[in-house]
């Protein structure tokens, strides 16, 4: 694949999205997908979210991440930072557009208010519209840090039983119950039975368990909070694409950062033609559309790093150097899968409560870098694009 030349002309016909012009990704004959820049130009996306630089600090954010090889600033980032060259991702935030519900693990807009399309229009129009025609824009995501209330170990509460507990005035109260429920013939009594609840006698009774984090976890529960949030997410994100292409058609669309795995049923609605390019974890790459991802909140700093290794070792490996080899092997990897067209490290600065070296910033709260991280991060930074199979 040629390094210099509009490789547009390279890919398969009907893979394209986006706009020449702007960055945009597609698809080679052979099913590698790429992220292109403004130029046409094969790109892979090294970005840092939540840059923020420290007042009074002597060090300039832009050159940090330069020097550690990021070529973009991640979701969450200072605007200010933006006028520094680098491209950058942008959130429109439609959490802050109309009624909200944020409880339990749910943090999303109410998309079944029939308000809410014109408010989430108004909002896409205040952020995308001054920034439509900026080069160095990848790309909007819809949301940062949305809660989904994947089903989990019982004791807590998942989309569908959020979605029945508010106060009436939400229009998800109302759709939910509808919802659920017209799979029972529309009695109450059926819906119990299916959810094997005998103590559910009314409405009031579902609030009262998720106000004490009673989650049901049944499998005639399970079955339905799929399809629910299977509905909640179509709406969502139908809704909120067609806000930003109605204000801002040129640039791609990154789906939502979540605030946690959302699971299969919400990623099933997380794809083209509504979202372009999905902003994901690696691990759930499998859960969304075939085509183009981000690994939109990337580290090493993971228990799921630290264990010790299956098979016993001549030399013991200590837990630093588990976590570091066995991150460094998934990003790797990552560069080299062929859906992947970039990846955004988690964080900026150490998050309340972390202690180095398992600390997840590349900034510790005193503003030194973290070199554990930084040293071997710039050396992957700088060889990710041959592992991919071009020259930066």
């Amino acid at each position: 694949m040629a390094q210099t030349t509009d490789a547009l002309q390279e890919l398969r016909p009907g893979t394209g999205r986006g706009v020449a012009g702007y960055f945009r990704t597609g698809q080679t004959p052979t099913g590698i997908w790429w992220l292109l820049d403004p130029e046409g130009r094969p790109y892979f996306l090294r970005a840092l979210n939540e840059v923020h630089g420290a007042e009074g600090s002597p060090h300039d954010p832009g050159a940090r991440l330069r020097a550690w090889g990021f070529n973009a600033l991640g979701a969450g980032a200072d605007p200010t930072l933006r006028e520094e060259g680098l491209p950058w991702v942008g959130t429109v935030d439609f959490c802050s557009a109309g009624a909200l519900i944020h409880t339990a693990g749910v943090r999303l807009p109410d998309v079944f208010d029939p308000e809410w399309p014109k408010a989430a229009a108004i909002r896409a129009g205040e952020i995308c519209l001054p920034s439509c025609e900026r080069r160095e824009l990848v790309g909007w995501l819809t949301d940062d840090r949305s809660g989904w209330a994947k089903p989990g170990p019982p004791g807590r509460p998942a989309l569908l039983q959020i979605c029945l507990s508010p106060e009436p005035s939400f229009a998800a109260y109302h759709a939910a119950w509808k919802f659920a429920l017209a799979l029972h013939g529309g009695r109450l009594e059926a819906l119990a039975r299916a959810w094997a609840q005998p103590a559910l006698k009314n409405k009031e009774t579902v609030r009262e368990m998720t106000r004490t984090e009673q989650g049901i976890a049944t499998r005639g529960y399970l079955r339905d909070d799929a399809r629910w949030s299977q509905e909640f997410a179509r709406r969502y994100f139908t809704l909120t694409a067609a806000a930003i292409r109605a204000h801002d058609p040129r640039h791609l669309i990154l789906g939502c950062r979540f605030g946690g795995r959302p699971g299969a049923a919400v990623l099933a609605h997380c794809g083209y033609p509504t979202v372009d390019v999905p902003w994901i974890d690696l691990d759930e790459i499998s859960l969304v559309q075939p085509g183009p991802v981000l690994a939109g909140d990337f580290t090493w700093v993971d228990p799921r790093f630290f264990g010790a290794p299956g098979a016993r070792r001549a030399r013991e490996l200590t837990a630093v150097e588990r976590m570091l080899r066995r991150g460094r092997t998934l990003l790797e990897r990552a560069a080299r899968h062929p859906s992947v067209v970039g990846y955004a490290w988690s964080h900026w600065r150490d998050g309340t409560g972390e202690q180095p070296p398992f600390a997840g910033g590349l900034v510790h709260a005193n503003d030194a870098e973290a070199r554990e991280h930084t040293e071997l991060l710039a050396d992957l930074n700088a060889r990710l694009p041959a592992l991919r199979g071009f020259s930066p």
